[in-house]
């Protein structure tokens, strides 16, 4: 059989734009962005708001790892849902869960979850409002979030131009240098280890960056800062040149491993669930008033992702990250 006749054999993102394809949006005023265009769909509610809703699924072999926590579970399950929401500037308004259970799992460690989900809506400042609950042969988690934004606030990963100003908040490679450490033994500080098992959505950012209007586009990195520049590049059709002597790197990673598999942490492992955003030059400091920041780089005015490094070269960045079609191994 030819690989490319089965799931695994392609890649996530055009197996999306397949399915995406066959979705044909209704000609209706009320949805103005559909399948596959943002981090999340988003409905018009009235003449001056809209809602933002997504989805994601996640699976006990290939998203949590095993010493993962029930709590930090359900907290995982809502935090890369209300992360989508974050990203579109908006204030997430409600969370639902659909629960698939083994037969054999400890109703404790089904309250467990539960009360983590419940522990990070309510730090998003929302509630957990609904779900479903079904028996299955893998603990699955499929979490839907809602948000809502002023219509003139609302960000989407369309509107870079060059000149622009590549920022993210947070720090990059975090969540993959835990990762590395877990399956290695390494010991690493909590911290580190949270950026990984208690992802924060950056929920209050997003809506304050939202508000200043300095924002031009923004997404989330949670499947890898490189993965994200190649998605903004494709919404856009811009380039982005960002610096490597620019990049947040936390101390204790470049520790951990060393410069080079720090930067490549860096570039190429998801997980870190920080905003990555474009910002007119002009109204930098705007957005550096609202929430903690850095600058990465700046958008081209051609289709190249690159880096300048520390010998002031200009390399490729190239097209990977985070694979959810495949392992865990692979964040």
């Amino acid at each position: 059989m030819d690989r490319s006749d089965i799931i695994s054999g392609i890649a996530e993102r055009e197996l999306v734009s397949r399915l995406c394809g066959i979705f044909r949006q209704q000609e209706d005023k009320c949805i103005m962005a559909g399948a596959g265009k943002d981090d999340c769909a988003v409905l018009e509610v009235s003449n001056k708001e809209c809602m933002v809703i997504t989805t994601d699924m996640l699976h006990r072999k290939t998203d949590f790892p095993a010493v993962m926590t029930p709590w930090q579970i359900g907290w995982m399950s809502a935090a890369v849902n209300l992360s989508d929401v974050a990203s579109m500037g908006a204030k997430p308004v409600g969370f639902l869960s659909a629960l698939g259970v083994t037969k054999d799992l400890q109703l404790g460690y089904a309250e467990d979850i539960a009360r983590g989900m419940d522990a990070c809506a309510k730090f998003c400042d929302t509630s957990v409002i609904g779900g479903d609950i079904d028996l299955h042969d893998e603990l699955t988690i499929t979490g839907t979030a809602l948000g809502m934004v002023k219509k003139e606030h609302l960000l989407r990963r369309t509107g870079a131009k060059p000149g622009d100003l590549i920022c993210v908040t947070g720090n990059a490679g975090s969540a993959g240098a835990a990762l590395l450490a877990i399956q290695h033994g390494l010991d690493v500080s909590d911290d580190l280890l949270n950026t990984l098992l208690e992802p924060v959505p950056r929920t209050d950012e997003g809506q304050k960056l939202a508000k200043t209007g300095a924002v031009t586009s923004m997404m989330d990195t949670s499947d890898g800062l490189a993965m994200s520049l190649y998605d903004l590049m494709d919404a856009n059709g811009t380039g982005f040149r960002i610096y490597e002597d620019q990049l947040p790197i936390d101390d204790e990673v470049r520790s951990l491993v060393g410069h080079d598999d720090a930067l490549e942490l860096a570039l190429y492992t998801g997980g870190d669930f920080e905003l990555l955003f474009t910002v007119s030059p002009s109204m930098l400091e705007a957005a550096k008033s609202v929430c903690y920041l850095n600058v990465v780089g700046e958008v081209t005015d051609d289709t190249l992702i690159t880096m300048v490094n520390r010998e002031n070269a200009e390399v490729s960045i190239y097209r990977k990250g985070y694979v959810h079609l495949g392992r865990f191994d692979n964040l």
